[in-house]
């Protein structure tokens, strides 16, 4: 017997520690036995422990290792069995184990227990005694397993060691006493486990658990009894089947019965009456087992009985009424069979409570509600065999209720009653249920009627037909009439009512099947109501079943030949005609799954019927219906196709009218047919197929004026503006047209005079007041109809009529209307309808003279859509129009295709794509593209040659470049349409004209990255239609190639756009191996086209496939790169975006490392000024810093080339490179060339050629011819409110500017920009100022610095310093610009400013010198000026002298010297000078030279400033010659020099006075010469220490210092160097000298007075004041003895007219002087012997 586990729902446990160990426990065993079971055990437990760490591997790992120390211990006992149970035996036993390792062990003995062998007894008995206590005391929630697994381990052991295990038990199951819950679930266990063994201790079992049941208050304890009684029977029950199976002794089922029945009494009467529901519903289960052992004794079966009313009554209470309801079903099914009933006492309460249970609504609330009903029913129908008259009694009195719920339950109690077949059903019982239905016959609810048909139905199916044939026939036809009339009427809906309705018929139908096949005597009364039913009904689900009835009662009728139910038989109901039952058949036929299946229904009744019908096809119908049915069977309304069947059934109908031909038949069918229309609604496949049935019908009529009749009847009585019932007269017409062309083109001219108005009015329902019908769908319908009849018309009528009688009314109705869409579309499809019928007559010599009237109506059709949206067919189908007469003659002309193609592309690829919420508008979207692509496709099949092809290419360039993704795509769609039937239809040599395969490829590449799946995947379909048509006419297309595109293809399904470029990349690799060499520069170029056209993921990608293509290919393209170049630049200004233009650039880049000097003239060619774009290439050239360098020394060599005089021929190559490249756009070149480098490149080995090159450049620029040169092109960058134009000679500043930058200092840029240096080389008449100051040293000192650097050489610096401390630091000269009368201005630089020079960059001196020297003597003016301009600071540098450049440079100078124009002669005097500095080893080798050149300087008639510079010169060398070497030079300078210490130019004075101071040093052997020249220059030099110029008057101070010891006067030279070391204002000195030289020499000072007075007409003020005060100082000083000569008079005026000079310091001087002369001329006469004795003149030191 199965075990079963015996766990109560709830339990409280209490688990007590064991209090002391069991006797006989066994210590551990001294072996290995109990080390290696423990350590085992062990494992187990750890395992246990860390497993809710573990990961779910690991823990499966765990619970391995787990099972595997399980298996090993129960190994190891089945070798030793007693040492490894007296190891667990002793492991139980100790305290500090866990629950969990005893659960273990427990699992384990158990496992042992269950192996084949014999165990000791001693063992197996301290196993029992422990496991029973263990089980006992449950101190917690885990101890419940523990205490489980310990019962577990005792029934284990019940197997061999039965009463041990069953001692141990009864020892605790005492009388009176309540035991322990698993003990009593241990011995359940144990019963079920040993059925027999347990049997001799079931009665005392039993008997003691009684006397504990009035102790167990607990629920729990309780729920424990139940289940324990439960197994308790069940076990008995299989003992009493098994008995003899058993080897103790017998024991009957009485000998435990008077055990059970006061348990089941205290179970039933206490228990069952518990509030807790848990433990009823352990009772009721209980109760099942112990029902099945007391019901079948009798003496016990009435005491239950007694019991049945405490079981009902639990029908109030909270538990699941199923099973109660089975506990009752078990009582009465067992009262049936032992014929004992309940008491008769008990059975109202009995069928109360169950009627209850069907007819309230409460049960249906509970769980198991259906099977209770279900239960239900079965206890009825067991009462119903033991008490039927009562039980019918009952239900009479239920129905007596007004209660849908009450009468809906009884009745259906009734039909499971009447279904039992029951033999105990006699008349009375039938009487008594007939009375409990007719007792609701008159109640209107739908469930009651509902279950009354059922009940009639039940009733002739049981054989009770007699009891229904007068009421229940009646009341079935009358809700057969009820329910039809009101789902005929009702409105479309879903309410309850609705549906209540449409079942109440569907069961009455049922019902009437089930009459008409078991009741007799039934036809004549049936058989009139359904066959009217069939004609009237538009109910369809009746159909069926009344088909179904009508052929049973036919079949009937036809077997038992009753002449009195003949259909015909009038006096009743009138029949329908035989043409009416057909065509109503017929109709209904074309839905033959509709109605449950009513096909197959009703073409059983029309082949019953077919002698009635007509005998005439009775033959032909019993062959042909069953075809029709097998179809039907065949399929189900999933698998059908309705047009075949449709077909089958007009075939059917064919067939039939052909036997009737030569009679009326077949126009009686017809005129049934057209009566019918108004039954069905529109639209349904009925009607549809009764328009379609009606044309073949009146296509076989033998008389054409009832055929007129029908149809114009049919034409008058029709909606037009129903499109369905248009549709439907159109058809018909059309299928009519077959037999009767000449009757229906009769019938529609008539119709159209009939409703034909003037234009002004249109009503045309004159004759149908309910339908004023529009004029435009009337026209339209005609439209269709007149196409219809061309359709169907017969081939050789066709072409007679198509053009007069059909096409022409076509025209004039669409031409007389006002063109609506459902106009157009009428007009369309008439147009399609025409040519499809002359298309279907074959090659035909006709030429349709509508068509170009025709085409044009289309044409303007196609203009007048809307581009933005697609609402209807009217774009798809006029394509189609155009479609179809295109293939009709005469053929259009080249124009007209191109035209047509025009059109139509563009009406239908701008569309906008559909949503996703309109499956119709997808569909119209679909056939225009389809439409589309089949008249291009017609089209270019017209001209299938490559020009043809191009054209068509051509209309679909815009497309292809559109910036919408779905013109694109369909614009690729039809593209690939294309080129796949020019592919397939092209016969000619070469498919592909030379270049259209390039054009083409690089049309449509960008398209192999555009956004959508479907362009890019259709353009690689495209690629390899145009590599196939490129091969064809040498080669198959390489399948290699095939297969990596259409590989690529499929990837290109990714959205990944990396990945997508990538895969483009690929194509682009493919195409640059299969294209030809004349392709490549048409693809580069086509592909550059598509830049800017599209989008930025098309430009990317096109300029990814031409770098592609140029890495590939590109080293064939020699000859095409200005090309190319051209191309590349044309559309660069249209490339923004940097993800596009760096490619693109970079395309470029590669043309010019492959192709430099081409490359470099391509751009040198550009326009100037340079836009972005060109700067943007030349910067790019930058970006490799040794490629850049390479391009800036071939632009060098451009601009040099254009310098040098042209010699030998060049070859064309040459001048194709040098025409036409102007050499500012090198220098623009350089200069972003330059400024784009990295900051860090300071091009250090080509620095010197780039900066010459670029001064040279700016040389030709300089002279004043080139102000007005400035071209008007040039653009004009506005800074602020000023407008700066760009000049090339600013240019060629900014490049020489980068230039230096790159090499050069910030401090040296700095000191340029702060000394104007980039103001002044940007205008052409400062040039050379702007030179000077970029080739001067950055040290202090120039022009005016000679002397002081020759003063610190020889006096030394301390001195000069104590001296003439001014002469070091002294104050700027101010900057003056001096004009010429012809030449540049010049800049004469201040004498201490820190200057900067490109010279000294990094001692470039050398190769700047080489560079510079051919310029000295160049005829070029400009750049001979800045080449000298420059060797200024060369000369400077001894690595001329080092390197023996000097030979050729200074004869070079010395020309320059002599030069007519007057800077280049300054320059030049200046640079000679400077020998002196850079070689002054050199001077005297060259003193001659210089000499002759500086004394012709000296006297130099046009520039003053020559005259300065050379003063200057011969101050830096006479230092350096011999005073032998002068000679007469030495005389000729002195006496030059005082010419200029008057001059009014203040340099010529500075520079005079400062070469006179060295000449006095230098005098030497020439002292007495230049005493002379001292004496003569002493005056100037004293006056001019006031000269307005500071430099002058220190100049002479520094000149008188150094000049006075030629007068011999020891002590005024000592006294004037003290006047200057300590700074004091030499007017003391000079009034110190008047007063010596009055004494001494009053001669010279007479002179001195003289030379002051001719000073008193000077231009200077302050030279004019000194003249005053000096003379002053004279006539303080000089006694009238000594005055000589003087002539006071003339001075006196003289200072009179002082005193009248607008300045006022001269006014203030001569008014001193002249109160002077007035006083001395007082007292003159008075005091000169005194004065003489007081003053004696001092003595010579």
């Amino acid at each position: 017997m199965e075990k079963k586990a015996l766990v109560p729902a709830r339990l409280s446990i209490s688990n007590p520690m064991l209090a002391s160990e069991l006797p006989g426990s066994p210590g551990p065993s001294s072996g290995g036995v109990y080390q290696q079971v423990t350590n085992l055990l062990n494992i187990v437990d750890e395992d246990d422990q860390e497993g809710a760490g573990l990961s779910s591997q690991e823990g499966h790992g765990s619970k391995m290792r787990k099972a595997l120390a399980s298996t090993i211990i129960i190994q190891k006992a089945n070798e030793e069995p007693s040492e490894v149970m007296t190891v667990l035996i002793h492991s139980l036993q100790l305290g500090e184990i866990s629950i969990k390792r005893k659960v273990s062990i427990y699992t384990i003995l158990q496992g042992i227990i269950q192996q084949e062998g014999e165990l000791d007894e001693e063992c197996v008995q301290t196993l029992v005694n422990l496991a029973s206590r263990e089980m006992r005391e449950i101190q917690e929630i885990e101890g419940y397993l523990l205490a489980e697994t310990a019962s577990d381990t005792l029934v284990a052991l019940s197997r061999n060691h039965f009463n041990l295990v069953m001692y141990e038990l009864q020892h605790h199951l005492k009388p009176l006493i309540l035991t322990d819950e698993f003990v009593l679930i241990t011995l359940a266990n144990l019963a079920n486990a040993n059925v027999f063994e347990f049997m001799p201790y079931m009665g005392i079992t039993l008997a003691t658990i009684f006397t504990m049941l009035r102790l167990a208050s607990g629920a729990k304890m309780r729920q424990v009894f139940c289940s324990a009684m439960e197994t308790f029977c069940e076990a008995i029950q299989f003992y009493l089947k098994h008995w003899e199976d058993s080897v103790y002794p017998i024991m009957t089922g009485e000998h435990f019965m008077n055990k059970l029945l006061p348990v089941y009494r205290h179970f039933v009467t206490v228990w069952l009456r518990s509030e807790n529901t848990e433990v009823k519903l352990a009772v009721i289960k209980s109760l099942h087992p112990m029902l099945s052992l007391l019901l079948p004794i009798e003496k016990l079966r009435e005491q239950v009985y007694d019991y049945i009313p405490l079981l009902l009554a639990e029908y109030q209470g909270s538990v699941e009424a199923l099973f109660i309801t089975q506990i009752l079903r078990q009582i009465l099914e067992v009262s049936v069979s032992s014929n004992t009933p309940v008491p008769k006492m008990q059975l109202h309460t009995i069928f109360t409570e169950l009627h209850i249970q069907v007819c309230s609504k409460a049960p249906t609330l509970q769980q198991f509600s259906s099977e209770n009903l279900a239960e239900v029913v079965q206890c009825f129908i067991a009462l119903a065999c033991s008490y039927p008259d009562e039980l019918m009694k009952f239900f009479c009195n239920q129905m007596q209720t007004g209660k849908e719920a009450i009468r809906v339950g009884t009745l259906t109690l009734l039909r499971a009653v009447l279904s039992a077949d029951m033999p105990e059903m006699n008349s009375r019982t039938l009487h008594f249920a007939v009375k409990v239905v007719r007792n609701a016959l008159c109640d209107p609810r739908a469930k009651v009627k509902l279950a009354i048909l059922r009940v009639i139905g039940q009733l002739a199916i049981s054989g009770y037909q007699e009891r229904v044939r007068g009421w229940g026939l009646r009341y079935v036809s009358l809700q057969l009439i009820l329910s039809t009339y009101r789902l005929m009427n009702r409105q479309e809906s879903c309410s309850q009512a609705d549906l209540e309705e449409k079942m109440v018929h569907k069961v009455t139908m049922d019902t009437v099947r089930i009459i008409t096949a078991s009741v007799s005597g039934v036809i004549n009364e049936f058989w009139l109501k359904l066959l009217g039913y069939i004609m009237e009904t538009e109910y369809t689900e009746a159909l069926t079943p009344i088909c179904i009835s009508l052929t049973n009662l036919a079949e009937r009728q036809r077997q038992q030949k009753e002449s009195g139910a003949n259909v015909g038989r009038r006096g009743q109901v009138e029949l329908p005609a035989p043409q009416k039952l057909l065509a109503r058949l017929l109709v209904l036929l074309s839905a033959p799954y509709k109605g449950e299946g009513r096909g197959v229904a009703m073409l059983q009744l029309l082949k019953t019927l077919h002698q009635s019908i007509a005998p005439s096809m009775a033959d032909l119908w019993e062959a042909e219906i069953p075809a029709l049915i097998q179809y039907l069977e065949e399929h189900t309304q999933y698998t059908w196709n309705q047009k075949t069947w449709e077909d089958k059934l007009i075939q059917f109908l064919r067939i039939s009218l052909k036997r009737t031909q030569g009679t009326t038949w077949s126009l009686r069918l017809s005129q049934e047919l057209n009566h019918q229309i108004v039954s069905y609604k529109s639209p349904s496949v009925e009607k549809a197929f009764l328009y379609r049935a009606l044309g073949f019908t009146l296509a076989t009529g033998q008389e054409a004026d009832k055929v007129e009749t029908q149809l114009m009847e049919l034409l008058h009585k029709t909606d037009y503006g129903n499109d369905f019932d248009r549709e439907g007269v159109i058809l018909c017409l059309g299928l009519c047209t077959r037999g009767q062309v000449v009757t229906v083109l009769h019938v529609l001219q008539e119709f159209e005079e009939k409703i034909q108005e003037t234009e002004d009015s249109w009503h045309i329902s004159a004759w149908r007041s309910d339908h004023p019908w529009r004029r435009e769908v009337v026209k339209s319908a005609l439209m269709v109809m007149y196409s219809s009849v061309a359709a169907h018309c017969h081939p050789r009528m066709l072409l007679s009529l198509v053009e007069r009688d059909i096409t022409r009314k076509i025209l004039h109705h669409y031409a007389t209307s006002c063109q609506d869409i459902s106009l157009k579309l009428a007009f369309v499809q008439s147009i399609i309808q025409i040519c499809l019928a002359i298309q279907a007559l074959g090659k035909v010599d006709f030429d349709y003279a509508y068509k170009p009237e025709l085409t044009a109506n289309l044409m303007v059709i196609l203009k007048t859509e809307p581009l933005d949206t697609l609402v209807s067919p009217v774009r798809c189908l006029t394509m189609t129009a155009l479609w179809r007469l295109s293939k009709l003659r005469p053929p259009f002309t080249l124009e007209e295709n191109h035209e047509l193609m025009d059109r139509s592309v563009q009406c239908v690829i701008p569309l906008p794509p559909p949503g996703e919420d309109s499956e119709q508008v997808k569909t119209l979207y679909e056939n225009s593209m389809s439409a589309l692509m089949r008249l291009m496709q017609s089209l270019l099949e017209r001209e299938l040659d490559p020009k043809g092809l191009q054209e068509a290419f051509h209309l679909l360039e815009k497309w292809l470049h559109s910036e919408k993704d779905w013109e694109r795509e369909r614009a690729v769609m039809l593209s690939l349409h294309l080129l796949q039937v020019y592919r397939e239809g092209v016969t000619i040599l070469i498919p592909l004209k030379s270049g259209q395969f390039g054009t083409l490829i690089g049309l449509l590449a960008p398209h192999t990255c555009d956004s959508q799946v479907r362009t890019r995947q259709s353009t690689i379909d495209v690629i390899c239609c145009l590599l196939d048509l490129q091969a064809r006419p040498w080669s198959i297309q390489d399948t290699v190639t095939d297969k990596l595109l259409l590989d690529i293809k499929d990837d290109l399904k990714t959205t990944d756009m990396e990945k997508i470029y990538s895969l483009s990349s690929k194509i682009a690799k493919v195409i640059s191996k299969e294209v030809r060499w004349e392709e490549l520069v048409i693809l580069l170029q086509s592909t550059c086209e598509s830049l800017g056209a599209t989008n930025l993921t098309h430009d990317r990608a096109a300029v990814m496939w031409l770098n592609t293509i140029l890495r590939l290919r590109g080293h064939e393209l020699e000859d095409k790169v200005p090309e190319i170049l051209s191309t590349i630049l044309a559309h660069l200004p249209s490339v923004l975006h940097p993800d596009v233009r760096r490619p693109l650039v970079k395309a470029v880049l590669w043309l010019a490392h492959s192709y430099q000097e081409t490359v470099i003239t391509s751009l040198l060619r550009q326009p100037l000024p340079l836009d972005s774009n060109i700067t943007e290439l030349w910067e790019a050239l930058a970006e490799d810093s040794t490629f850049a360098r390479k391009v800036l020394q071939a632009l060098m060599a451009r601009i040099q080339a254009k310098k040098a005089p042209r010699g030998s021929p060049i070859s064309r190559k040459d001048a194709w490179r040098l025409a036409a490249v102007d050499p500012i756009m090198a220098v623009c070149a350089l200069h972003k060339i330059t400024m784009a480098l990295d900051s860090g490149e300071k091009l250090q080995d080509i620095f010197p050629e780039l900066s010459c090159t670029v001064l040279q450049e700016l040389s030709s620029s300089s002279g004043p011819w080139q102000l007005s040169l400035i071209p008007d092109a040039w653009g004009i960058i506005r800074t602020g409110n000023l407008q700066n134009k760009i000049t090339p000679r600013r240019l060629t500043v900014k490049t020489l500017q980068s230039v230096l930058s790159r090499a050069g200092s910030e401090e040296m840029m700095s000191s340029l920009v702060d000394q104007g240096v980039w103001t002044l080389l940007e205008d052409p008449r400062t040039h050379t100022d702007g030179v000077c100051l970029l080739a001067r040293p950055r040290r202090g000192g120039g022009n005016g610095g000679s002397m002081k650097v020759e003063c610190i050489i020889r006096l030394g610096r301390d001195k000069i310093m104590r001296r003439w401390p001014g002469l070091l630091p002294g104050a700027q000269l101010q900057s003056q610009h001096l004009f010429f009368d012809h030449g540049p201005a010049f800049l004469e630089l201040p004498l201490s400013l820190p200057r900067a020079m490109i010279l000294h960059i990094n001692s470039y001196s050398q190769r700047f010198a080489q560079l510079l020297l051919p310029g000295l003597d160049s005829e070029f003016l400009p750049w001979r000026l800045s080449s000298t301009a420059f060797f200024i600071e060369l000369m400077c540098d001894p690595v001329l002298s080092r390197k023996k450049m000097l030979k050729s440079t200074v004869p070079k100078l010395a020309k320059g010297a002599s030069h007519v124009h007057s800077t280049l002669r300054l320059l030049s005097i200046r640079a000679l000078g400077n020998l002196a500095v850079g070689a002054p080893s050199k001077v005297k080798r060259y003193q001659k030279l210089l000499l002759k050149k500086f004394l012709c300087s000296l006297s130099d008639p046009v520039s003053t400033q020559v005259i300065s510079e050379t003063m200057v010169a011969l101050t830096k060398v006479l230092g350096l010659m011999a005073e032998d070497d002068l000679g007469s030079s030495f005389e000729a300078i002195s006496m030059q020099c005082r010419v200029f210490f008057d001059d009014e130019n203040e340099m010529l004075r500075l520079q005079a006075i400062i070469l006179f101071g060295k000449l006095a040093i230098w005098a030497g052997k020439k002292r007495d010469f230049f005493t002379m020249e001292v004496r003569k220059s002493w005056i100037p030099l004293i006056l001019h220490l006031e000269d307005p110029c500071p430099e002058v008057a220190k100049a002479c101070e520094a000149t008188i210092c150094l000049c006075i010891p030629f007068w011999g006067w020891r002590r005024l030279q000592i006294t004037l160097e003290k006047f200057v070391n300590e700074g004091i204002d030499l007017n003391l000195f000079q009034m110190e000298m008047c007063s010596y030289l009055a004494r001494k020499d009053p001669v010279l000072l007479d002179t001195f007075c003289a030379e002051a007075i001719s000073y008193y007409d000077s231009e200077w003020a302050k030279v004019k004041a000194a003249a005053c005060t000096f003379t002053g100082y004279i006539l303080e000083q000089v006694v009238p003895q000594n005055l000589g000569e003087m002539d006071l008079e003339r001075l006196c005026q003289c200072l009179q007219a002082l005193q009248m000079d607008p300045e006022p310091i001269v006014q203030n001087a001569a008014k001193e002087t002249l109160s002077l002369l007035q006083a001395w001329e007082l007292e003159k006469s008075e005091n000169i012997p005194e004065a003489l004795e007081e003053n004696p003149a001092p003595s010579e030191s």
